[in-house]
């Protein structure tokens, strides 16, 4: 697919990230104005809320709400007939002016009411790579890792918007005697995608993959900010807790799965046959480019396309005990690590369990230190454009003794 021209002339760069081809969406507001929905073209927002208030479009009244849940809610076949609205009345030759604000005068707002969160361990290469340096490599990868998805149940109400501040944690470490009580002393990022989930399940019933990729709405950018320290003292037997509850920032723009359909991709090679309620029968991956900076030096890089299991996968498994999914929910990805260390997606692996200090900015590091800025980027290419997610960023303050 070639870019489609808009009568928005920011949007028809090559290097723009909200072409006519994404239209990616969220929650804004402007000063003095209540949070309602808009939509992403070049430099500007489309003000759905305002759209629908015209007669120009009509989600049932949906985008005056301050989150994208009960446009969700319509179901796909509304998600593609206003999409495909949306993209007549943005069109070069239309005709049609739309009532726009400049994204330098919007504030963005956290675009879904989170439901719940799970996040899960997909990257073979990050699984390989954190094992080796708690295990060793003869045991690195637990014996069920190739048989299904791994995830772990998170907290949605620390869910945060790109932009919103993260502190540090105070938590229990492992002392010599003993637990300390201490500020965090690894603080760490994960690179993710984060899936969000656009219909209900029922209980006790399962989800095939294929009706799990129809229930997916859209991406977003997502930092499973993780205190590596708390983690090792608390995460047996139950997994991490309190390491990975202190905040989870995602984008503010919602990619549609409908812009990332041309850019499909195979993921990482099979170890092994999967059961057959996790088979596919296209591939659920995408040939996106990914990646993370830190104080704007980029640090890593890698592909969506090492993945090992899709989000339709794991959405399947997490029906398979015939747990309900609910509008609203977030689905993480995992770490999104390459087979290198430039591609690593976590400081835990770049600096091989804080042994190897990186480079930053001229200046030897391990894991996060106050004041550090993260930012997650991810693009694909198509023929003259380029499908962007927009930022995913979060500064550090101190921790509160």
């Amino acid at each position: 697919m070639a870019l489609l021209r808009s009568w928005v002339e920011s949007a028809n760069g090559a290097d723009c990230p909200f072409p006519l081809n994404n239209l990616p969406y969220g929650v804004f507001s402007t000063t003095g104005t209540a949070p309602r929905c808009g939509a992403a073209i070049g430099d500007m927002i489309v003000d759905l809320a305002a759209c629908e208030a015209l007669g120009l479009l009509d989600a049932g009244g949906t985008f005056s709400q301050p989150q994208l849940n009960g446009f969700m809610a319509l179901g796909r076949a509304e998600w593609d007939r206003v999409r495909a609205r949306l993209t007549e009345l943005l069109a070069e030759n239309s005709g049609t002016q739309l009532p726009l604000v400049p994204m330098a005068k919007a504030q963005m707002h956290l675009p879904i009411r989170v439901t719940g969160f799970t996040d899960f361990y997909a990257s073979k290469n990050h699984a390989f790579n954190v094992g080796v340096l708690f295990r060793g490599p003869e045991n690195a990868l637990p014996p069920q890792w190739t048989h299904m998805p791994i995830g772990y149940n998170g907290r949605a109400s620390s869910v945060v918007v790109s932009g919103t501040p993260i502190r540090r944690p105070m938590g229990q470490i492992r002392g010599e005697a003993g637990p300390d009580w201490a500020p965090c002393r690894r603080l760490d990022l994960e690179l993710e995608l984060g899936a969000i989930v656009g219909a209900d399940s029922t209980m006790g019933e399962r989800v095939s993959v294929e009706k799990a990729e129809a229930m997916i709405f859209g991406y977003v950018l997502l930092n499973d900010w993780s205190a590596r320290d708390i983690q090792a003292w608390e995460y047996q037997p139950l997994g991490p807790f309190q390491a990975k509850a202190l905040g989870t920032t995602i984008g503010a723009w919602v990619v549609t799965q409908a812009a990332l359909e041309p850019f499909r991709s195979p993921g990482a090679e099979r170890v092994n046959p999967l059961l057959p309620y996790l088979q596919e029968a296209r591939p659920g991956f995408y040939d996106l480019q990914v990646g993370w900076t830190m104080n704007g030096q980029v640090m890593g890089r890698t592909n969506y396309n090492v993945m090992y299991y899709s989000s339709a996968q794991q959405l399947a498994h997490h029906s398979s005990s015939g747990c309900p999914l609910r509008v609203g929910d977030l689905l993480g990805s995992g770490t999104i690590s390459g087979p290198t260390r430039d591609a690593t997606g976590a400081l835990l692996e770049m600096t091989e369990g804080g042994k190897t200090p990186v480079m930053v900015n001229g200046a030897p590091r391990t894991f996060i230190e106050d004041g550090d800025e993260i930012d997650l980027f991810a693009h694909a290419r198509g023929d003259g454009y380029c499908i962007g997610f927009g930022p995913c960023t979060g500064k550090i303050l101190p921790a509160k003794p």
